[in-house]
C-alpha cells in the first residue's frame, strides 16, 4: 500500500466526515482484523429530487489502486444499475473516472459521488456502456423512465451508517 494513497484518502475521510452531501456515504470498509481499508469503500448515491431517480439509494463501491491519486478509483454499483453509462459489471463509465479523460489527482470523492448522481439522470449516450439500457433509453424514453421508477422502488432501502 503506497503511503501517499493511504494520505491521501485519510485526509478524504476527514474533509468527508466534516461536510458532505446530504444522503450520501462514503466510509472505508473494514479489514477482518477490524483496521480500516482506506483502499476499499463503501459509498451510496441518492436519487436527484424531481428525477425518476428519486427515491433510490444507489450502494456503490469505490476501489482506490496504489498509485491514487494519480489513477482514479475503480466505481462499480453493486447490485449493478440499469443506466446507459453502467457496465452490466456495474462498473461506472465516466470521463471523470478514466485517466484519458477528464481525470486528474485532485479530483475527490465528493466530486466524484455527485457526478455519479448527475450522470445518473444525465447520461452520455455518446459513451454508452449497457446495450439494453442505451437502446430503450434512446428509443424509448417513457419505457426508460418507468424501468428507472422501478428501480429506485427496489433500492428505496436506507442504507445503515454514514
Amino acid at each position: 500500500m503506497s503511503g501517499i494513497a493511504v494520505g491521501r484518502l485519510s485526509e478524504e475521510r476527514k474533509a468527508w466526515r466534516k461536510d458532505h452531501p446530504f444522503g450520501f456515504v462514503a466510509k472505508p470498509t473494514k479489514n477482518q482484523d477490524g483496521t480500516l481499508n482506506l483502499m476499499n469503500w463503501e459509498c451510496a448515491i441518492p436519487g436527484k429530487k424531481g428525477t425518476p431517480w428519486e427515491g433510490g439509494l444507489y450502494k456503490l463501491r469505490m476501489i482506490f489502486r496504489d498509485d491514487y491519486p494519480t489513477s482514479p478509483p475503480k466505481c462499480k454499483f453493486e447490485p449493478p444499475l440499469f443506466h446507459p453509462n453502467v457496465y452490466p459489471s456495474g462498473t461506472v463509465c465516466l470521463s471523470l473516472l478514466d485517466e484519458e479523460k477528464d481525470w486528474r489527482p485532485a479530483v475527490t470523492i465528493k466530486q466524484i459521488l455527485l457526478g455519479i448522481q448527475d450522470l445518473l439522470n444525465d447520461p452520455n449516450i455518446k459513451d454508452p456502456a449497457q446495450a439494453e439500457a442505451y437502446t430503450i433509453y434512446t428509443q424509448n424514453r417513457v419505457e426508460y423512465d418507468k424501468r428507472v421508477r422501478v428501480q429506485a422502488k427496489q433500492f428505496a432501502a436506507s442504507y445503515n451508517g454514514q
